[in-house]
């Protein structure tokens, strides 16, 4: 093995290395990347190598502890957070940190980054990364709200923004998009995907990172995917808790969205903190170097979830921190994410001692610097803070926000036209729910540069755009707290809390007189955005506190009740479905919510939202999936339980509008084709309602024999088109090698069998598969 010797100690300083009238290759931009990254590399010591490889988080605020602070008296775990900011910026002026994550104020970023550039000994610039998830200043709807769109261009364009608002603010590089695959309610990262479709989340994660990264220039990020792999799979629905994934499920379920996303070009990979299969992810050789780099062809550099390498020894894996780093080094991982020491801070004795072959070192570096270089770090490492307020404040930025949350709601049910609200005839509306005027709760979780004052609420919409009606506003009963609370509230002043003196009976009966005296009442329900997201894993879906009771007491009183629903996931609505007669699902609509809301209810625009999930009606159906094999007596797939269907409340794709389509003169041509052909299908599309209206297009498919058994459906194909009131419109799908191959355990290798397929376009999981293509030799 290659060991360090020379360049461990004693490094030249930074003036032996260049003078005024010198120019390093590496700092030569008229050079090719990959020399000036081979010089660079050349220069640094091990020390240094291992450096680039730490990403710490930084959480001061860039001022000096004060000399008359008294920090010996602080208690151990508090100290260490006092002292963190001086012991990075001493690491960052020693060239031995090579990201830092969580800043927020250009002027901070450009301070560090001076350390950096001015006072290291080879002047690298550190990359600042965070978490863009679903906007910066502007929020958007939450991710798996942005796939209810069903729409990659709108989800680019949102990114697009994201992006440009945060590089604003000094960020390179985002940890998103979150494309894993998720199929239970009960995780609390379901809303931050795509939902349980690996067709829709390609798409969705492809559209991400084009939108975030573009051409790489001033104005866009990395985009950094993950968790790779399996971490939507957590058992029970729990947070961090292990995987056991198939063979079958790994190729075939949570792998395409994170092909789609290195075929789109994507800069970095996440890898996950759990135990996949019995190995953890961060340190999984078969993960981050068989799959990820051999076969999906990924080039880009692989960082840690925060503390992964860290909690190698804490999963009883690695023997202490300098086997972790070295295990994870050696696995394909190249950046470590951490809070406080650094595991990788034992690379360098990894190496003298032989457990890490310095060239694996150097691998690793080279990702990383190459990904500096193609920033232009180099000639501009700082941000520009006098534009933060011009990027942050553009109103196109808001503008586009409502048009997503719009694209995105979902109508469940619309019983008797009970939607849209009609201006003219609506007479008096109450408007009942914490959720309703809650404005850091309609931005949704995985927001941190957020402003509440510019969030429109539903109240707030609905009295705007409905002028002088008269629109009145209860509050009714408060949503409880978590047992356990979230560590991310900690870290936001505009939490939204229901008072502990807050009188629930009293306000159940303010409401329900509300209703009494309204002609419609508009009941919001849901869960706050702390109560989803990132350690927010739930054993129910009931809705939290007596929101239930609530809505049916005010059902009771006759009153015209239209139900909407604020939520990244799926709730348990059974009783609201039987007796509400219009339920929306607006997500967490982001910074216009209450504009977007209210265009839906008021019927200025059609919804055309479609669920990215099966809705299952209760928690004991969970996980529930539309892609299900047929198994053993697949006639009674619907009569698994003894006491009740285990249909799903709502199906995958579904999502209902104010128009109306039908589907017509289906073809497949050619009818068959050779294996390695492709073939294409039509439908006619028509929109046989009185206005116009977008509609999603599904194409479906099913493969009746073959070397493994196939799901009883598979989405394959989609689009979102508008589609004027009594218009036809001819719509093709391809249906090539790509959509018909799939991985057979039995083989461990991607195939494509002679069969015949059946095939389906329709608006929802559900649509007849009324054609076929067949594959002959």
């Amino acid at each position: 093995m290659t060991r360090a010797t020379s360049r461990t100690s004693a490094p030249p300083s930074r003036d032996a290395l260049e003078t005024p009238m010198t120019r390093l290759p590496y700092q030569n931009d008229s050079l090719p990347i990959e020399d000036r990254v081979a010089d660079l590399l050349s220069r640094l010591t091990v020390e240094e190598k291992a450096g680039q490889l730490t990403q710490y988080f930084y959480t001061g605020d860039g001022e000096p502890i004060p000399e008359d602070f008294d920090i010996e008296s602080l208690p151990p775990e508090y100290r260490v957070h006092v002292e963190l900011p001086a012991r990075i910026e001493a690491a960052i002026r020693s060239g031995r940190a090579g990201s830092l994550l969580f800043l927020r104020d250009p002027k901070l970023s450009n301070r560090l980054q001076t350390y950096a550039v001015e006072e290291s000994r080879l002047g690298i610039p550190l990359l600042f990364g965070f978490d863009v998830v679903h906007g910066w200043r502007t929020a958007f709807p939450v991710p798996i709200a942005m796939a209810a769109t069903w729409s990659a261009d709108i989800v680019e364009a949102a990114q697009t923004v994201a992006a440009r608002e945060a590089r604003a603010a000094g960020v390179h590089w985002t940890f998103a998009p979150m494309i894993d695959v998720a199929r239970d309610a009960r995780w609390g990262r379901i809303i931050e995907g795509a939902g349980e479709d690996p067709v829709l989340g390609a798409a969705m994660a492809a559209a991400q990172v084009r939108g975030f990264q573009g051409d790489l220039g001033v104005d866009r990020l990395i985009a950094g995917p993950k968790h790779f792999l399996g971490y939507g799979a957590a058992r029970g629905g729990r947070d961090y808790d292990d995987a056991e994934v198939s063979d079958n499920e790994l190729w075939n379920v949570y792998l395409p969205p994170f092909r789609a996303a290195i075929d789109a070009g994507a800069g970095n990979i996440m890898s996950a903190y759990m135990d996949l299969n019995g190995v953890p992810a961060a340190a999984n050789r078969n993960l981050l170097t068989r799959m990820l780099r051999e076969q999906l062809g990924f080039e880009g550099f692989v960082v840690s979830d925060a503390n992964a390498i860290r909690s190698l020894e804490v999963q009883h894996f690695a023997a202490d921190q300098t086997d972790a780093a070295a295990r994870a080094l050696n696995a394909g991982l190249d950046m470590e994410m951490c809070m406080f020491d650094p595991a990788f801070d034992n690379l360098p004795a990894a190496v003298t001692d032989g457990r890490v072959d310095e060239a694996t070192l150097d691998e690793a570096v080279r990702r990383v610097l190459t990904a500096k270089f193609r920033l232009g770090l180099f000639e501009n490492p700082y941000a520009d803070a006098t534009a933060t307020a011009t990027v942050l404040g553009a109103t196109e930025h808001r503008t586009l926000s409502r048009a997503a949350a719009e694209q995105a709601i979902v109508l469940l049910k619309n019983e008797n036209a009970a939607l849209p609200i009609h201006r003219d005839t609506v007479g008096r509306i109450g408007v009942v729910g914490v959720l309703a005027d809650s404005r850091r709760d309609l931005l949704g979780p995985w927001i941190f540069d957020h402003d509440t004052t510019e969030t429109i609420t539903v109240l707030e919409g609905l009295r705007t755009a409905l002028g002088t009606t008269d629109v009145s506003y209860e509050a009714g009963v408060g949503i409880p707290e978590r047992v356990h609370p979230s560590p991310f509230d900690v870290t936001d002043a505009s939490i939204e809390r229901t008072p502990e003196d807050h009188d629930d009976d009293a306000a159940l009966q303010r409401a329900v007189a509300l209703a009494e005296a309204s002609d419609v009442t508009v009941v919001v329900v849901g869960q706050r955005q702390n109560q989803i997201g990132e350690k927010a894993s739930t054993s129910t879906l009931d809705l939290p506190g007596r929101q239930l009771e609530q809505l049916q007491r005010i059902h009771a009183t006759g009153t015209k009740v239209i139900l909407v629903v604020v939520s990244g996931r799926a709730l348990d609505l059974r009783w609201a479905d039987e007796h509400v007669p219009a339920i929306v699902q607006a997500w967490y609509p982001g910074s216009r919510a209450g504009e977007a809301v209210a265009s839906v209810l008021l019927g200025d625009v059609s919804p055309a939202g479609r669920l990215p999930f099966t809705w299952p009606r209760h928690v004991g159906q969970v996980p529930l999936i539309y892609a299900h094999n047929r198994t053993f007596l697949p006639d009674e797939q619907d009569a698994r339980y003894i006491e009740e269907t285990n249909a799903p409340l709502y199906p995958f794709g579904y999502g209902l509008s104010y128009s109306a389509f039908e589907y017509d003169n289906l073809t497949v041509e050619p009818a068959t084709i050779a294996p390695g052909a492709s073939a294409v299908v039509s439908v006619d599309v028509t929109n046989v309602g009185d206005r116009d209206a977008d509609e999603v297009v599904q194409l479906y498919i099913h493969q009746r024999y073959g070397s493994a058994s196939r799901p009883v459906r598979e989405l394959k194909g989609f689009r979102r088109m508008f589609v004027e009131a009594g218009e036809t419109h001819r719509v093709e799908f391809s249906l090539t090698p790509a959509e018909l191959r799939y991985w057979n355990a039995g083989t461990s290798s991607y195939v494509q069998d002679a069969t015949t397929f059946d095939v389906g376009i329709g608006g929802d999981s559900t649509v007849p598969l009324d054609g076929s293509l067949s594959v002959t030799p």
